[in-house]
């Protein structure tokens, strides 16, 4: 089992930064790749980026390749989404998840996921 707490949602104008924590619990935490989506109300849940725990590989949604970096601390068990330069169109929920070793983009492939927090973008 993996637990998974997400943190730092809030207000952020457009233009601007904002950056989330996904602080993981749990056996072998450091087997697991950890994906960050997010779900706008009324649209199914997208893939933004995501991180292997160890080896350090990355992987980015086009959308969000330049803009956003993904980072892991892992003395502290902590996954982090730095999002600069946000757009009004990506309020949204935003959740980070894991899955075995690799990184994925397909929501089905994560089997643990965190309860999400919220990113209001304002113009």
């Amino acid at each position: 089992q993996v637990q998974l707490v997400e943190s730092g949602g809030g207000l952020v104008q457009a233009g601007g930064s904002l950056s989330l924590s996904c602080t993981a619990s749990g056996r072998a935490i450091n087997r697991y790749a950890i994906g960050w989506f997010r779900q706008v109300q009324g649209k199914e849940r997208e893939f933004i980026a995501a991180i292997t725990w160890g080896g350090g590989s990355t992987q980015f949604a086009d959308s969000v390749n330049g803009r956003f970096t993904i980072s892991r601390e892992n003395a502290k068990n902590t996954v982090y989404l730095q999002m600069n330069c946000v757009k009004t169109e990506v309020t949204a929920v935003y959740y980070c998840a894991a899955r075995l070793r690799i990184t994925a983009v397909d929501t089905a492939a994560y089997a643990y996921w965190g309860q999400g927090t919220q990113v209001t973008v304002s113009t």
